[in-house]
This record gives structure tokens, C-alpha cells and sequence, in this order.
């Protein structure tokens, strides 16, 4: 295995839709608003201001409207939404351009759980099969000159259990297959785990055995939830196999209800694979400071406090933004955010500190 660590990587933030989602649906739209603000600060090139779903199912996003309305666009930034069907499009694209979800993607996505496929889709895994024929036909009809297959929750399924390489690979062979005929080589590859069940080996070993017989494809994306703690590990091993796409949401904020783990099925926490991937010489195009930023925010606006790292303790603090010596005790999440906050929050604490060499004291004693 040789590590192929790329010099740039597109991390999408998706906490205005993946994280608010599952999130009550009586936060006020103004701390929607303020939320996706600090977002447009980050960084970013692409933003998702939530989708355009029946509010029956997202209750969260019945306030949709409201925000394509009112939120300012920042200069230099893509705005869009997630539709999953016509209608939504047509409610999104009646804001074009402040929103522009016209973009087109040749591609083609089959749940390898059955299950999920029905509870989330409301389709069969076979139906979802037999549909490729038809959305190849229509990308080549489009003119794509190259495809993309995704495979939704490869790794396992809560309701199923734990899936093979070799199932793994057969679904793959499949999608694939049906683009060749049509002689359209595909690209990018996508793995879609909303259950959480990815290991850093069964990824590493998954994109392995794709790049071998696969040449051809170019492009991982990433988008693990990290319902059981495991998705930064996945993302390190994805990253050192030259994965270059990665979905996340500050502070891990997300879930899905259909797979029977609800928030807990979180995300990978932007600020988390934005610092690994800085601390690996990776460029991302994000400020991690306005994105430890964000994190803060979000924290506020859900009302609770959400899952990453670096938001709370903060970057690697390197050169002159090394503690000092005498920094007395910290021990609340609240006085370990002086690093951004300043030294007031642990203002009262004694210090374990004393001037003079340990060694010298110790000849005082």
C-alpha cells in the first residue's frame, strides 16, 4: 500500500442541511440565518443553505423559504440546497441565481442495504437497480463523457449486519458495468454510509481493491458518519489512498432517522478533518479559526453542546501560539476555550507553575 496524500482537498460543510435536519425544528430562523453567516466566513466555495424537503418528513427545513429569502449571499460563494425531486427543484430554482442547484451530475446510486433503501428511498434496492439503465441512458444523452457511481451504506446496515468486500465489490462491478456498456468510463466513485459502520480498514481495503481493478477512477468521495467514533480514522486511511472528497458538518452536528441511531449518527466534525488535514500539509481553502468559529455558534444556536475536538481545545498550538508555562490549572470545557477567549476564563485557578529550575528547587527542599 503507498501513501498517496493529496495536496488539496474539497471539504463540504453540509451543517445547514445534514446538521439542522435532525435538529429541533423550533430554532428561530434569525439563528439559522446568523448560523449560515459564520459559515460563509469559513472558507468555503460551496454552501448548502438546507433542503427542499416535505416538511412532514424534515420538519426542520419547513423554514426553508424563509431563509432563501432573507439570507445575504457572500461574494466568492456558490449557494445551494438539496432537492430530491421536482418539485423541490422548481421551489430552489425560483430563487435562482442567489441559489443555483442547476448543475448537473452524471451519476448513478444503489443502496447496498435493501432495508435503507426502502425506509429512506421508499424503493427497493432492485428498483434502484433496475433504474440504471435509464439514468445512464439519459447521461449519455446529456453528453457526459465520464460517470460517477455511489453505494449507499457499503460497510454494513443496522438492520442487515456487516457486508463483504465481495458484496462490496459486486455492486460496484455492477454500476460500473452498466456505464461501460454505454462507453462511458467512470470516474468517481462514492461511498454513502449513513448507518456509520465504516472501520479504517474496510475503507482502506474497499478503495484499494477499486484503484486495482479500476484504474480508471480517479475520485473518492467520503461522506461517513461517525456513529460509532471511527470516521476520522476512516478519513486518515481514505486520505492516504488519495481521497480527495469529504463531506462533514461543524461539530459533528447531524444523524439520520432512518437508520435507527437518530443524532447519534453524527457527522465528521468539519474542524476536526480541516485540522488534520492542515497538521498533514493538506490544503483545504478553510480559516480554521472561523471555523472553530462556526463550531462555537452552532453550539449556541442548537442549544447543546456537539461533538468535535478542536473546537473545544483547539488547534495544535504551534511557535507563538504555544501556552506559557505558567498557565495555572484548566479544567472546564469553559476555561479550555482560552485559547480563543482569552486567558479571563480561567482567571481565579492557582498554578502548578514556579520560577526557577526543578532541579534547583528540589536542592532547596
Amino acid at each position: 500500500m503507498s501513501s498517496l496524500f493529496p495536496k488539496t482537498v474539497t471539504i463540504t460543510d453540509d451543517t445547514m442541511r445534514e446538521g439542522l435536519q435532525i435538529e429541533s425544528p423550533d430554532i428561530p430562523v434569525s439563528e439559522k440565518l446568523r448560523l449560515l453567516d459564520a459559515i460563509g466566513d469559513m472558507g468555503v466555495k460551496t454552501v448548502s443553505i438546507g433542503s427542499f424537503a416535505h416538511p412532514k418528513w424534515t420538519p426542520s427545513m419547513a423554514c426553508i423559504d424563509e431563509i432563501a429569502e432573507q439570507f445575504s449571499p457572500k461574494p466568492g460563494i456558490r449557494y445551494t440546497a438539496a432537492v430530491f425531486n421536482k418539485r423541490g427543484f422548481d421551489r430552489a430554482d425560483a430563487y435562482y441565481p442567489k441559489i443555483d442547484v442547476r448543475g448537473r451530475n452524471f451519476g448513478s446510486h444503489v443502496e447496498l442495504s435493501d432495508t435503507f433503501a426502502r425506509r429512506n428511498y421508499n424503493r427497493t434496492q432492485a428498483e434502484q437497480i433496475a433504474g440504471l439503465d435509464g439514468a445512464v441512458a439519459n447521461a449519455k444523452a446529456g453528453g457526459a463523457e465520464s460517470g460517477s457511481v455511489a453505494i449507499g451504506n457499503p460497510f454494513g446496515c443496522n438492520f442487515e449486519g456487516k457486508y463483504s468486500l465481495q458484496q462490496r465489490m459486486d455492486l460496484i462491478d455492477l454500476m460500473i458495468g452498466k456505464w461501460a456498456a454505454e462507453g462511458i468510463p467512470v470516474k468517481k466513485v462514492s461511498f454513502l454510509d449513513a448507518m456509520g459502520w465504516n472501520m479504517p480498514h474496510t475503507v482502506s481495503e474497499t478503495i484499494e481493491a477499486i484503484r486495482d481493478k479500476y484504474p480508471q477512477v480517479e475520485t473518492f468521495h467520503m461522506h461517513l458518519h461517525n456513529t460509532r467514533g471511527a470516521s476520522i480514522a476512516s478519513c486518515y486511511e481514505a486520505l492516504k489512498l488519495g481521497a480527495t472528497e469529504f463531506d462533514t458538518s461543524l461539530g459533528g452536528m447531524g444523524g439520520c432517522p432512518y437508520c435507527g441511531n437518530g443524532r447519534a449518527a453524527g457527522h465528521v466534525p468539519t474542524e476536526d478533518l480541516v485540522h488534520l488535514c492542515h497538521e498533514l500539509g493538506i490544503e483545504t481553502g478553510y480559516n480554521l479559526d472561523k471555523v472553530i468559529e462556526a463550531a462555537a455558534i452552532a453550539e449556541e444556536v442548537v442549544g447543546h453542546s456537539l461533538w468535535g475536538h478542536v473546537s473545544k481545545a483547539g488547534a495544535n498550538p504551534h511557535d507563538d501560539a504555544c501556552y506559557p508555562n505558567d498557565m495555572p490549572f484548566v479544567e472546564t470545557l469553559q476555561e479550555a476555550s482560552h485559547f480563543r477567549n482569552g486567558p479571563a476564563v480561567y482567571e481565579g485557578q492557582i498554578s502548578p507553575w514556579r520560577e526557577g529550575d526543578a532541579l534547583t528547587r528540589a536542592s532547596n527542599i
